[in-house]
């Protein structure tokens, strides 16, 4: 308990770095240096500063920097990296293959210094998998409060898991980020003051999908834990991403698809949306914790329950959605 306690003091600083920050954004001349414009697609009214995830970031480094944390300065620098492009796209709009080429690119870089000496095609799933978790994350980061309180909780359980298996410096490098996280929060909540933008989605993509790799290879948990902790990012994201593939529609094109969007448009709103998101995103990382002290059979047992749960909720809201479009159906 006294190292939890000591931990818990520590943690205070990218929370307090990352809320100070976007305080900072959302009172100075900084709140227009990015603005996120509504449209057709948008889920929001008004202009909103989409600077925050430059106060995540600083939260996180601010955090890694404790003795405590001993990340790997090539993590470090992969996030900064992102962090900075990312930042220039919300700032001017990069073309889609730059973004997707420097995601995939830092990915391989990653993959080759962290896990040397893979199989090919192991090193090539893994950078397609860190490559679509960037993406997806940022696809989910369109309501009020989701991708930082996804951050939050998915970082949390992270560390948790890594503190069971007695690693804490591992333990307390995911805590850092879900701190700054939750520091963004505070002001990301609904009614949101500011949006953490790509800046921030990015970056935390890459790291749900880096730190989810490494835990895997300190052999703290099966590949199917960092998935299931953060499947209400990775099912939303990939099923509407299939769906959307086999309507032939352009998926690099923003739409208004996914499910948290229509829950937001059925009459949810975006605190109720964000809250059973949160629930759901809870009861998976609860799952998961104690799934990780199964046998091989426990556990499939527990992901099987959670794929049926999944399934009966999407098709909810497939049906509730289908009569929104056509009330007489």
């Amino acid at each position: 308990m006294d190292a939890l306690t000591a931990y818990a003091k520590t943690l205070a600083l990218p929370f307090a770095v990352a809320f100070i920050l976007a305080w900072i954004l959302t009172r100075s001349r900084a709140r227009a240096l990015a603005l996120d414009e509504p449209n057709e697609r948008s889920l929001h009214r008004h202009p909103i500063p989409r600077t925050g995830g430059l106060a995540i970031v600083a939260g996180i480094v601010a955090g890694w920097l404790a003795p405590a944390a001993n990340v790997n300065p090539i993590v470090l620098v992969a996030v900064l990296a992102l962090s900075a492009l990312s930042f220039v796209d919300d700032l001017r709009s990069l073309p889609v293959w730059f973004r997707l080429l420097a995601h995939i690119g830092v990915a391989a870089v990653l993959v080759a210094v962290l896990e040397p000496g893979l199989p090919l095609l192991i090193v090539i799933g893994a950078v397609l998998a860190i490559g679509w978790m960037i993406n997806l994350y940022n696809f989910m980061d369109g309501s009020d409060g989701l991708a930082g309180g996804m951050a939050v909780l998915g970082f949390f359980f992270y560390g948790c898991a890594a503190w069971l298996a007695g690693d804490e410096a591992f333990a307390y490098a995911n805590w850092a980020v879900s701190a700054a996280a939750a520091g963004f929060l505070v002001f990301n909540f609904h009614p949101a003051k500011i949006f953490m933008g790509d800046s921030g989605s990015v970056p935390l993509g890459l790291l749900a999908a880096v730190f989810g790799m490494l835990g895997w290879s300190k052999l703290h948990w099966p590949l199917w834990f960092p998935l299931l902790v953060f499947s209400p990012f990775v099912i939303d994201a990939s099923v509407t991403l299939l769906r959307r593939l086999w309507q032939r529609e352009r998926v690099w094109q923003a739409h208004h698809g996914h499910y948290y969007q229509r829950l937001v448009r059925l009459g949810w709103g975006h605190r109720a949306t964000a809250l059973v998101e949160y629930g759901v995103m809870i009861a998976c990382g609860s799952a998961g914790l104690y799934a990780l002290q199964l046998t091989g059979r426990g556990q499939s047992v527990v992901l099987g329950i959670t794929a049926i749960a999944y399934m009966i909720a999407m098709l909810a809201v497939d049906a509730a959605w289908r009569t929104f479009q056509d009330p007489l159906q």
